[in-house]
């Protein structure tokens, strides 16, 4: 918001420099991006509509200097023969007010130089003096407004409506417009003539030869305008103002501020009276202010007399609240009036942020407040989250924080349809048009970036929340593509495998003690034969994935032809807390030596090793302490769809020797026990 010293000065007499009014401004919390040639040029956050106004800046500067505010005369002139016009509001939900105004144009001549002048120093090209004007009070009061063509007004009605579906609209910047049902249009008996809150049309604009016009000024509702202005992809002055909040007792003053400047420069006169709607008058926010509150919150006290001092001077009303009788002492408490301008104090807290900006934040020292209730236990969650990070990083991945918006395009493959995927209502962009379903898309994305700036081995983790219609899920995910290990003088390199991924799965699971199985499965989005599911050993549910990118997700991402990118997803949930995590524990080395047995078995070749294993486990005894396998053959000598597996088989036992007749008798039952279950055959 540009702000010209020359300007401010008539409503605010104070006695400095440019420069000093820039600095005290500053102080209240404004950032002040320039000071050019008598012009301080302030960057005004989205929740201070009231100071996108000279005005509003204005009453900041008369509370920092302590000089009065002269506000501008409002007041209508003498109006002429009334002209007929009517405002009827179909949806007072978007707009609560509205107000018409009927003037006779005089001159559609040159606008005088000090207006002009002015507009520039503000950055508004000058164009007629109807038009100037309305501008000139837009910037002064911070309350759009815009004029029709009266002549071009069918049915001499103005009605507050939503769009009829697919109804169009030439705006004034001369693009023809399709709308939909929620947004809100000014039309008259039969079109539309302005887009409410963001543009006028070009079928009732004012014109050389207009000779009666009718002067809009409106409140709409900020949300409203802010979705229609984003959908028509149109950004003006007057959206900027109105979907930040508008003063809805600024409709009628801007009407009354136009017309006095307009008999100023002989431009309009008004004729009949102001039609004024407000079907439902909103009553001033009161809010209650505590001095206890104001010292807490602070860090320090604020003396009595300093609150309405402070607050008054910025428009609110202050006044000490009525307490009930008691002979003990009670704390001071005010009522305070909210100006309706003031659209973004809501709360108590707000108004002890106005009385800290009087002094500027920095003068308040750095205190900490007492504690009024223990603290809560930490979250379980933070802890488990750790966790993962740490031995994650252990395993030699990087850490990845990537978007939770991301384009449809990324998020389909990893989506179970598309009834699931959550989309965002109002997205930035196509890029951030949807809630990710899994942390692979972003990570698949992330790999890309990585190996297209000559990065070959990649491998980066996330833990984060993943969405989906039904709810959302926290997850830990990771990719790895390129080398296991890197090239050493010892050895040559070896690219990543499923057993390397699967390897990373496991170290998580024995961190949290949670044994995990896997079980093969084609998912949509990992190479069949490639892929597996995970669950929690022995219990029912899947809890992740673990494999291979399909290739053509890859490359689509935008990762090299051929190179083949590992991936798992696990549900952070079920692993379970950090309490349960593995920690560091000594213990003594076996007293009682161990037998150890090779066993050697043709299954059939489609049999998981995992399920072997747990047949070995439970047909074993409690001696057995380990079940490893260190061979696979396939060829002469083995059928073809048979494999010869060999494993090494450890028993042991805390207390005594074990004999060789307890292991033998130990193989001879998990023998048994695997050509019952798996048809094996003993080598």
């Amino acid at each position: 918001m540009k702000l010209p010293y020359a300007w401010l000065t008539e409503l605010v007499k104070v006695r400095a420099d440019v420069d000093a009014v820039a600095s005290a401004l500053a102080a209240r919390g404004f950032e002040v991006a320039a000071v050019d040639a008598g012009v301080i040029d302030f960057e005004i956050t989205a929740n201070r509509p009231d100071c996108l106004s000279i005005l509003g800046l204005a009453r900041e500067a008369s509370a920092a200097f302590g000089v009065p505010l002269q506000m501008p005369d409002a007041t209508l002139p003498p109006a002429g023969q009334p002209q007929p016009i009517d405002v009827v509001i179909e949806d007072p939900e978007l707009c609560p007010r509205y107000c018409a105004q009927v003037f006779e144009v005089r001159s559609t001549g040159h606008t005088p130089d000090w207006m002009r002048q002015r507009l520039e120093a503000c950055g508004v090209r000058s164009t007629s003096p109807i038009v100037d004007t309305t501008n000139y009070v837009m910037l002064e009061t911070g309350q759009p407004t815009h004029a029709f063509d009266y002549a071009r007004l069918a049915g001499r009605t103005l009605r507050i409506r939503r769009a009829a579906p697919g109804e169009r609209i030439t705006t004034l910047d001369g693009v023809a417009r399709v709308l939909d049902t929620e947004m809100l249009v000014i039309a008259d008996g039969e079109r539309p003539q302005a887009v409410a809150g963001v543009m006028g049309g070009a079928h009732s604009e004012i014109a050389a030869g207009t000779r009666l016009m009718v002067l809009e000024s409106a409140c709409f509702k900020p949300a409203a305008v802010r979705r229609t202005s984003k959908r028509l992809g149109l950004k003006t002055e007057a959206s900027t103002r109105f979907e930040r909040g508008a003063d809805v007792n600024a409709a009628a003053a801007a009407i009354g501020r136009i017309a006095a400047l307009l008999q100023q420069i002989g431009a309009a006169q008004p004729l009949g009276p102001t039609v004024d709607r407000y079907p439902a008058p909103r009553t001033p926010l009161v809010l209650t202010l505590r001095a206890s509150r104001i010292e807490r919150l602070l860090g320090v006290p604020v003396a009595e007399a300093e609150v309405p001092r402070r607050l008054e001077p910025l428009g609110f009303s202050v006044s000490q609240a009525e307490l009930p009788t008691s002979t003990a002492p009670v704390p001071t408490v005010w009522s305070v009036t909210v100006p309706t301008f003031r659209v973004d104090v809501l709360r108590e807290v707000d108004l002890i942020e106005e009385i800290a900006r009087d002094d500027g934040y920095r003068g308040l020292p750095a205190t900490f407040p007492a504690p009024d209730a223990l603290q809560p236990a930490p979250d379980g969650r933070a802890a488990r989250d750790q966790r993962l990070r740490h031995v994650l990083t252990a395993c030699g991945f990087s850490e990845a924080m990537t978007f939770a918006f991301i384009e449809a395009e990324a998020a389909a493959p990893f989506a179970e349809d598309a009834a699931s995927l959550v989309r965002v209502a109002n997205p930035l962009s196509e890029k951030f048009a949807v809630l990710r379903p899994s942390l692979l898309a972003g990570l698949v994305d992330a790999a890309a970036h990585n190996r297209r700036r000559q990065h070959a081995d990649v491998r980066l983790f996330e833990v984060g929340t993943r969405f989906k219609a039904s709810g959302e899920a926290r997850t830990v995910a990771g990719v790895w593509t390129g080398a296991a290990q890197p090239p050493h003088w010892s050895g040559g390199a070896r690219s990543v495998d499923f057993f390397d991924v699967k390897g990373v799965v496991e170290a998580i699971a024995r961190a949290f003690h949670a044994p995990v199985a896997c079980a093969p499965a084609d998912i949509p989005y990992l190479v069949p034969g490639r892929s597996a599911v995970i669950s929690l050993d022995g219990q029912p549910g899947i809890i992740g994935v673990v494999g291979q990118i399909a290739p053509a997700i890859a490359e689509a991402r935008g990762c090299p032809n051929g190179e083949p990118v590992w991936a798992f997803e696990l549900d952070a949930g079920p692993l379970g807390s950090a309490d349960t995590a593995e920690a560091l524990r000594a213990e003594p080395l076996p007293r009682f030596p161990s037998i150890v047995r090779d066993l050697s078995i043709l299954v059939d070749s489609t049999l998981p090793a995992s399920t072997v294993r747990g047949t070995i486990r439970s047909s074993a005894p409690p001696t057995l302490v380990q079940a490893i396998e260190f061979d696979r053959y396939t060829g002469k000598g083995v059928p073809e769809d048979r494999v010869s597996l060999s494993l090494r088989l450890m028993f042991r036992s805390p207390e005594r020797t074990l004999t060789d007749a307890e292991a033998d008798a130990a193989m001879d039952s998990i023998v048994r026990a695997l050509a019952a279950a798996h048809g094996a055959v003993r080598r």
